[in-house]
């Protein structure tokens, strides 16, 4: 029930792809009583109309959200006199929706990554700071309990001083091939996956470290996908995209966008407007994107990081252990031990995280190693929902009741959070092209 003394606010959310609907149903649901959805903008309206059915089907009586082409985003703030705006569009287009908020007086969620480049950067953080909106990034990574656990395991001062941090992220088959069907494989686009993927993980180290990034170097490629390492390893089938195509077949890096409900919904029956595939062949051409990528940062702080990421490994998950002058502290998250080769994409989601096929699930182990002291696991509740538990916390910092005092691990990211992680990534990327260290303050400077 609505608390007639809550102001609700009017919200708008642009970009209806899969990621949005974590926030659709959200705002339409458990915080109704204090958000009032009032806008879809998207440059495909099928999209607008399928979320709008997706609310429709769960609460009947519903009202239809006003959708909005891309072309009348501003024209939607003014006339549903928007408030807050979330901004779930393709990676490149973030800073145009973001500014544009900001300047129409309306408060702004984005998803990760903030922006793709160091100049769109600037723009939102110059809006920020001259209209004095909100920007706040959803860096759901920083709610799940287990990296919670590590912040407070490291600022309880167990480990000591942090000297260095290895940082390892695999993707697995099924996973880190979904971002070489889609937009993400053009760097245009997405920034790469340093950019789309890694902002996630520079986050938590900043935050984990409460320090900032000052010099990156960077060495990768593309190792594994695309046309050339395709038909060098002979794992090239001849199609352009896996619908409807006999090649597709037996490809087990294809998907079907058929198997899915969802995937069909959103994407299949909305070629017809914008022409969008979401099946391209991940050994076809046109891949700008690195797969393999290997990073060494040094903090303010005085410690070391060594990151990695693969998109093309067996078993999907991630290793990290923090050295510190105290003692050390790992973590070992295994979303799956490995991939299906049949797996496809069929059931309610559409996008394919290691985690999703629950039969192959691992573990997850937080282990304190002191100095001249035997190791103990630092247990963890396990978080319920999706992304380990962050996404349930995450919405409801987001838009639940505030000024609760319930943050103290500093958990809210603003836009110089966004900025943060975003910089390791772009001077990673600056890195690869000229094969030289790089310092964060030439690329952007926070």
């Amino acid at each position: 029930m609505q608390d007639p003394t809550v102001r609700r606010r009017r919200c708008a959310v642009v970009g209806l792809g899969a990621r949005a609907q974590l926030f659709t149903e959200a705002l339409a649901g458990e915080y109704a009583d204090r958000v009032e959805l009032v806008g879809f903008c998207d440059v495909n309206g099928h999209r607008m109309a399928v979320h709008n059915e997706w609310l429709a089907a769960a609460r009947p009586g519903l009202p239809p959200v006003p959708a909005y082409g891309a072309d009348a985003f501003g024209e939607m703030l003014r006339r549903e006199r928007v408030d807050l705006v979330v901004v779930c569009s393709v990676d490149r287009t973030h800073d145009r929706y973001i500014v544009e908020a900001l300047e129409a007086g309306c408060d702004v969620v984005t998803e990760k990554p903030m922006t793709t480049d160091a100049a769109k950067a600037r723009r939102i953080l110059d809006a920020r700071r001259r209209t004095g909106r909100e920007v706040r990034v959803a860096f759901n990574y920083r709610y799940n309990p287990v990296h919670a656990a590590v912040r407070e395991t490291l600022a309880s001062g167990a480990i000591g001083e942090v000297g260095s941090v290895h940082f390892e992220w695999l993707l697995d088959l099924r996973h880190g091939a979904d971002y070489f069907r889609r937009w993400h494989r053009e760097k245009a686009n997405s920034g790469g996956l340093l950019v789309h993927k890694a902002t996630h993980h520079f986050d938590l180290v900043n935050w984990w470290l409460d320090s900032t990034p000052r010099t990156v170097f960077a060495q990768g490629g593309l190792f594994f996908y695309g046309a050339e390492n395709g038909r060098r390893r002979g794992l090239a089938r001849e199609y352009d995209r896996a619908h409807g195509a006999p090649a597709a077949e037996d490809d087990p890096f294809a998907v079907r966008l058929a198997d899915s409900p969802v995937l069909t919904s959103l994407y299949l029956d909305a070629e017809g407007e914008d022409g969008y595939h979401r099946d391209q062949n991940v050994f076809g051409p046109g891949v700008t994107i690195e797969d393999d990528m290997a990073v060494l940062v040094r903090y303010a702080s005085g410690a070391t990081l060594t990151y990695h990421l693969t998109a093309y490994a067996p078993w999907e998950g991630y290793r990290i252990a923090f050295n510190g002058s105290r003692g050390r502290l790992e973590l070992l998250v295994e979303e799956s031990t490995w991939a299906r080769p049949a797996a496809r994409a069929a059931g309610g989601g559409a996008v394919l995280h290691g985690a999703a096929v629950g039969d192959t699930a691992g573990r997850t182990e937080l282990l304190l190693r002191p100095f001249w002291a035997e190791p103990r696991e630092v247990k963890v509740a396990t978080g319920e929902g999706g992304h380990g538990g962050g996404d349930v916390r995450m919405l409801a910092d987001l838009f639940g009741a505030a000024g609760d005092g319930s943050d103290a691990l500093g958990r809210a990211a603003d836009a110089a959070d966004g900025a943060r992680s975003l910089v390791t990534g772009l001077a990673a990327n600056e890195s690869l092209a000229t094969g030289l260290p790089v310092h964060t303050r030439d690329v952007l400077d926070i």
